[in-house]
């Protein structure tokens, strides 16, 4: 997730300080990935290294306010006309825990993929219930930024149960192959003794 896209994004709009970024971060993404005000001044402070944004002022209370630079705004607009790379895929911690778990013995792998199911379905529900709730609101407040955060999860979650279920088949064929046939024993496998001489 590009927390610094995110927040060159917000100060396009107009200078803003640390809350009011992580604040509107959280809204126009309904919350689903919480930013930690930590995270947006170490953020603000290596963009503003970069000379991607500068400081633009306090406010009364002592709110330092940021705006984004040229550079930065460059820099948005490339983040924007450039598609997200599959090269180097993010880590799944649900595709790392499946690889470990049909190598490591005694792993239950079937009750893991349904545990995982189960709780994929419900987040699902979640989602859909959600989206509802969002298409409701959206005829009064226009919210577009969270409605296609919400489909994006449910695509996603779709997407994993779908997996999930390509799994469990694939296990199922794995545990129905037979197996393989022990290898006929050579002259070299024979325990070495006495050799037998025709008289």
């Amino acid at each position: 997730m590009s927390i610094r896209h995110g927040l060159l994004a917000l100060l396009d709009q107009g200078p803003r300080y640390g809350y009011q970024l992580r604040a509107e971060f959280e809204a126009r993404t309904g919350a689903t990935w919480p930013l930690n005000v930590g995270q947006v001044y170490t953020t603000l402070g290596r963009l503003e290294r970069d000379g991607l944004v500068e400081p633009a002022g306090e406010d009364g209370e002592g709110h330092l306010f940021y705006a984004v630079t040229e550079a930065g705004r460059a820099e948005l607009r490339q983040w924007f006309d450039t598609p997200v790379p599959r090269t180097n895929p993010p880590r799944d911690e649900l595709a790392i825990k499946l690889a470990m778990a049909v190598t490591v013995p005694g792993v239950d792998v079937p009750a893991v993929v349904q545990s995982q199911r189960r709780h994929s379905m419900k987040a699902l529900q979640d989602y859909t219930r959600l989206k509802a709730q969002a298409l409701t609101a959206d005829e009064a407040s226009g919210d577009l930024a969270w409605l296609l955060v919400l489909e994006q999860l449910i695509f996603q979650t779709e997407a994993e149960i779908r997996w999930l279920d390509h799994c469990e088949t694939r296990l199922a064929q794995h545990a129905a192959r037979p197996a393989p046939a022990p290898a006929p024993a050579t002259a070299a496998d024979r325990p070495a003794g006495r050799r037998r001489t025709r008289i």
